[in-house]
């Protein structure tokens, strides 16, 4: 009986690896990208794509495992839920009191260190902030903002 459960199991496991979601993944650059529409300084890009595009832009860099089910569809609804708090690629199509709000967030995210999240960073150590990277992106964060606000 066990032995068929198990015959059943792999059975459906290896239907799932057939059944993949879509990929987050984008070759160029939004029109409505935040790089687009606002000044955002090379080393801060870096560090957004570093540490935070996989789960706030159209472009995911996906690990090997991604491509095994059902971690694939976990990984979708991860970044599906990062893109709808906030999403870089899209960030053009805000309004100037929603990019405020978004930027006081990150801000606030970065300084508490919630950001990236730690179960993130346990697959992708690089993704952590130094020091001088949280104050770099806050600054800069805190400067679009001042920007923002001139337009509200």
């Amino acid at each position: 009986m066990l032995k068929k459960i198990g015959y059943a199991l792999l059975a459906v496991f290896i239907i799932l690896q057939f059944i993949r979601p879509e990929k987050n993944i984008s070759e160029v650059p939004s029109e409505n990208d935040i790089r687009v529409k606002y000044h955002v300084p090379s080393d801060v890009l870096a560090i957004l794509k570093r540490s935070c595009y996989d789960c706030h832009s159209n472009n995911t860099e996906y690990p090997w495992y991604a491509n095994i089910q059902p971690v694939g569809w976990w990984l979708k609804d991860h970044v599906d839920e990062g893109k709808d708090e906030l999403d870089f690629s899209e960030f053009g199509t805000y309004s100037a009191k929603k990019a405020d709000h978004k930027l006081d967030e990150v801000i606030e995210l970065i300084e508490d260190k919630e950001m990236p999240l730690e179960s993130y960073l346990i697959m992708h150590g690089d993704a952590e902030l130094s020091e001088d990277e949280a104050a770099a992106v806050i600054t800069w964060a805190k400067e679009l903002r001042t920007q923002l606000k001139q337009q509200i």
